[in-house]
């Protein structure tokens, strides 16, 4: 190659111009913003379903333990029967669950109520639920274990003693404490020894955060009611009880509408029993525990006597379900 073919290869080899480079850097920055933009509401969408999720999962959770626990309301073991007194001193248990005007003792040996509610207040005294209640019906619950014991009670704690005929509570101390027991008189065989259960379910705080809902429980444990969290993301609950009335045909009241005593007979529709409630039907309202950014909630959620208005950016799900009592 001579100096001139030199010299022409040098005048032509030579980089982008300025204008090429900017739409060069033009359309690449349109192609990081478009792909930002999927990635973006990817993220966005992949949050919105996780919400979507969580709200499932905590609500189902909380309607299928409701239902469980409403199913087994009334169970006595092997008695249909009401419960006898106790006729061993069953001493009170701690922080029971009392209205102002009620005995010592008088929630724990109530075991003859299956089910009983109050209508969007707290009405016990004391520490039963202190200042954890925030909102909603509450909901009370009674039954003994599905099968009897097996072996020896446990120290301090509430058992029901059942046959066909009777049944009888008292507080177990160990194996020589159940020699103790009394003998239930003319009490057809078998008879056996049930754990108790008592549990009142109200609408609190979660254990780690007290800005969260949740569905709470007062739970008869050993000789105390214990306080305890079933389930997270839960903001509201509303109960409502079935009776039958005078055409056989099952309506529905608030806990207020639930009254009297359980030789009523359905001659009017505002003094019905607990003891003659067939089912219920309960509403629970599950919420995020985050707010979503850009996402507005301006509904109102009708439950039972109770329609709840919300203004914030939290997602909510409302879950619903009637439950026959089967005790």
């Amino acid at each position: 190659m001579n100096n001139r073919q030199r010299i022409t290869c040098a005048h032509t080899e030579h980089g982008f111009s300025m204008v090429e480079m900017m739409v060069s850097i033009t359309i690449g920055l349109i192609i990081i913003a478009a792909l930002v933009g999927v990635l973006t509401s990817n993220s966005r969408n992949s949050k919105t379903n996780d919400r979507g999720a969580e709200l499932q999962g905590n609500g189902r959770y909380a309607l299928d333990h409701l239902k469980r626990e409403i199913r087994h309301a009334g169970y006595k073991g092997y008695s249909w029967a009401e419960s006898n007194p106790p006729t061993t001193t069953v001493t009170p248990i701690a922080d029971e669950c009392l209205p102002a005007t009620a005995a010592s003792g008088a929630f724990l040996t109530n075991i003859r109520q299956g089910i009983w509610g109050a209508n969007d207040s707290n009405p016990f005294i004391g520490s039963c639920l202190a200042a954890g209640y925030l909102r909603g019906d509450l909901l009370t619950i009674r039954h003994v274990d599905n099968a009897p014991l097996s072996g020896n009670t446990a120290n301090n704690s509430i058992y029901l003693r059942s046959s066909y005929a009777v049944s009888e509570l008292f507080k177990g101390t160990g194996a020589a404490a159940l020699a103790g027991v009394p003998v239930l008189v003319g009490s057809p065989t078998p008879q056996a020894d049930f754990a108790v259960h008592e549990y009142v379910y109200y609408i609190g705080s979660d254990d780690n955060d007290a800005t969260l809902p949740a569905l709470r429980r007062r739970s008869l444990v050993g000789s105390a009611m214990v306080d305890e969290m079933v389930v997270s993301g839960i903001e509201h609950m509303q109960v409502q009880y079935g009776r039958l009335d005078t055409a056989a045909n099952t309506q529905y009241f608030d806990a207020s509408g639930i009254s009297g005593t359980a030789t009523d007979t359905p001659t009017t529709l505002t003094s019905y029993a607990w003891d003659d409630v067939n089912s219920v039907r309960i509403w629970l309202l599950a919420r995020t525990n985050k707010i979503e950014n850009g996402y507005s909630n301006t509904s109102s959620y009708v439950m039972g006597d109770q329609t709840y208005t919300v203004n914030d950016g939290f997602r909510r799900q409302l879950f619903t379900a009637v439950v026959q009592l089967r005790n």
